[in-house]
């Protein structure tokens, strides 16, 4: 097996769920950094992510955008602020895309 190759046990551990983004704030301490508080749709208080996607998209672009998460990651913090999760982008050369649900689905569907 190549060293990059996960097995499916591997894959089954990671919890991806479709999420709503409520707001979006800068990151008072990085110039790439955006703080988006988000909605996982499990009936807890919103959630917050950072990610480095501040030089592609504007906080208006970002508000009531449905996007893919990685909703079991271990919270980390990115320059003095809680991340507890991760959204998903693809990247290509100098663009950035955030994924997201093809259709309409609720908060906190699961992503398989």
């Amino acid at each position: 097996m190549d060293a990059n190759q996960i097995t499916i046990e591997d894959f089954t551990r990671i919890d991806m769920r479709d999420a709503y983004i409520k707001s979006v704030e800068d990151h008072p301490n990085a110039d790439k950094l955006l703080i988006l508080k988000i909605d996982v749709g499990d009936g807890i208080e919103d959630r917050q992510v950072v990610a480095g996607i501040k030089g592609y998209y504007s906080p208006s672009e970002l508000i009531g955008k449905k996007i893919i998460i990685v909703n079991n990651l271990a919270p980390a913090v990115l320059r003095g602020v809680e991340s507890q999760g991760m959204l998903l982008a693809a990247q290509d050369g100098q663009k950035v895309v955030i994924l997201s649900p093809e259709k309409d689905v609720s908060p906190g569907s699961s992503v398989r």
